[in-house]
């Protein structure tokens, strides 16, 4: 009785949030795109009267040198930079505030976000700051809690995964409770995206495979969840399609800068795709044990996938079936085609090295890790079968090799 109840509640939350979606605006970044793009953003920056920037961006990018082309083009189209480079793989309120304060410190007008997904949000969270500097960052927390609009922001992706350069989502850990959150709002989309595929052509093969990964959940629970669009369908299937032709080639051959090109475009596909038809319960357990251990996002989502998959059986059967067909991947019926192509993800997983379980997950831990995901998913995301929380904690066990 109390499921029902539950489920009942989120059916109804979901169907008025779909309904209401439909009057937001939804205008999609102007794209930069090509190898070298990123040298024509401070062309642009210029011609809409921007001289002054903070770079949001991490130490591990700064001493690889990728961020040196930009700033030297910056400079060169005389358009001050700040760098704030000290953005965590989860990023913290404490790094938010530090990027705050250079911003404000040093006058500037607008903010490029350089990296992955963590420094995606920092930025992102930090640009709400500046406009917003009377709600702190926990009380953006949830939905449309943003009341101005940000600064000038910049997206330059660094890995095919996050999507994070068209989302309207920043994920935040709060270091003191361990607790990991997403703030949602229009106001955090980018006004610019530079899908520049040399970017990535550096990237570790492991970082290669997990924010590939980590784009496929994207399309996938979008796709297979109750909130979609034809636009969000469209880009979901184009997005797998182009992840299971190209997300092992550049694992194995990093420099093919074609392949990096299709992976930059479909991590973009599936951003606008969950932007919109949100994500699901993998989304949910990840961010839990990205706040409680440290988990890296993609690796967390690539390990939960097919548990996830699992449990939703005939509730996903069609719309998986679907995937398995652009994915190439054969069945005699619905049914088996979704279970194959559950299957063949956790092939593509052991070909590139990703585990099949979360070691660091304790059972003392469990239970909180069930309840908090569902806190975060229940009512809001669209799934396609609602979980209990005994369900959740039995799901949490087997990712953890624990059952």
């Amino acid at each position: 009785m109390e499921k029902t109840l539950v489920v009942a509640w989120c059916r109804v939350y979901q169907s008025v949030m779909k309904v209401a979606a439909g009057l937001l605006d939804w205008s999609e970044p102007k794209l930069l795109e090509g190898a070298g793009s990123v040298k024509n953003l401070p062309a642009v920056l210029k011609s809409s009267g921007i001289d002054n920037v903070l770079l949001v961006t991490d130490k591990g990018l700064t001493k690889l040198r990728l961020t040196d082309g930009l700033i030297e083009e910056l400079k060169r189209n005389d358009i001050k930079v700040t760098v704030y480079d000290g953005v965590q793989p989860n990023p913290s309120i404490e790094n938010i505030e530090e990027a705050r304060r250079l911003y404000l410190e040093n006058g500037c007008g607008a903010v490029i976000a350089f990296g992955g997904g963590s420094p995606m949000d920092c930025a992102k969270a930090a640009a709400a700051r500046v406009a917003n500097p009377g709600r702190s960052t926990e009380r953006m927390k949830g939905l449309f809690k943003i009341r101005k609009k940000l600064p000038p922001f910049f997206a330059i992706p660094t890995t095919a995964g996050t999507g994070s350069e068209t989302t309207v989502v920043a994920v935040v850990t709060n270091t003191q409770t361990h607790e990991k959150y997403a703030i949602s709002d229009p106001k955090l989309r980018p006004k610019y995206a530079v899908l520049d595929p040399e970017l990535t052509v550096g990237l570790p093969p492991h970082i290669t495979s997990t924010t590939g990964m980590d784009a496929l959940t994207h399309a996938v629970e979008a796709y297979i969840g109750r909130s979609n669009t034809k636009k969000t369908r469209e880009c979901a299937e184009k997005a797998v399609g182009l992840i299971f032709k190209n997300l092992e080639e550049v694992f194995k051959n990093g420099g093919n800068l074609e392949a990096r090109e299709k992976m930059l475009r479909a991590s973009y596909l599936a951003g606008i795709a969950f932007t919109r038809a949100y994500v699901g319960y993998v989304h949910a357990i990840a961010h839990k044990l990205g706040g409680l251990y440290g988990t890296p996002h993609g690796l967390a989502n690539a390990v939960i996938l097919p548990y996830v998959l699992d449990y939703y059986g005939e509730s996903a059967e069609n719309t998986l079936a679907k995937l398995a067909d652009i994915a190439g991947i054969k069945g005699a019926d619905d049914g088996e085609k979704a279970r194959a192509f559950i299957a063949e993800i956790r092939a593509m997983n052991e070909r590139m090295n990703i585990p099949a379980h979360i070691d660091a997950i304790k059972e003392g831990d469990v239970s909180v890790i069930a309840k908090t995901a569902l806190k975060e998913a229940n009512p809001l995301y669209p799934v396609p079968k609602i979980m209990s929380a005994e369900e959740c904690e039995a799901l949490v066990r087997r990712v953890a090799g624990l059952a």
